[in-house]
């Protein structure tokens, strides 16, 4: 059988360095099988120092593709700190749930296209086990001037 970490390798997917805490929290709490993880944002954490790398407001100066670039950028961190956690992506048994938040205009209503990549991304990676519940929702802003922030809720064995 195929490894989670061999599937994504692959898919030509290689994790970036886990990323620290911009504030004043812990980016992984588990409870009993559920891990929660932090919201993210699309923060190059291979980057010297690391830095966002997307920033702004859909519809304003940044675009829905830059928008869906920076969720699949929070996402490949999400798993990063997952893994870092749980030491195997193979413990995952479920993700549970994807809640995204999207800074745009109030009149963007695209939101379920920024998060669909990643959406599909988690699905690739863990087939049935990737198949999972979702927010999409727009903000009036968010930290660092981040164009999206991603967090994640994880069943694990």
């Amino acid at each position: 059988m195929i490894t989670i970490e061999e599937k994504m390798q692959a898919l030509g997917i290689t994790l970036p360095l886990v990323p620290r805490p911009a504030g004043s929290y812990v980016p992984v709490v588990q409870i009993n099988d559920l891990v929660y993880v932090s919201g993210q944002i699309p923060i190059d954490t291979n980057a010297e120092p690391p830095f966002v790398k997307y920033k702004g407001k859909i519809g304003q100066d940044t675009t829905l593709e830059k928008g869906q670039q920076a969720a699949l950028l929070c996402t490949l961190n999400v798993l990063s700190l997952i893994k870092n956690h749980l030491r195997s992506l193979d413990r995952i048994k479920q993700v549970v749930k994807v809640a995204g938040y999207i800074n745009s205009i109030p009149t963007f209503s695209d939101h379920p296209k920024v998060i669909n990549p990643a959406s599909e991304l988690i699905m690739n990676i863990f087939g049935d086990k990737g198949k999972h519940t979702r927010l999409a929702i727009g903000v009036g802003s968010l930290p660092l001037e981040s164009v999206v922030e991603i967090e994640y809720i994880f069943q694990v064995f």
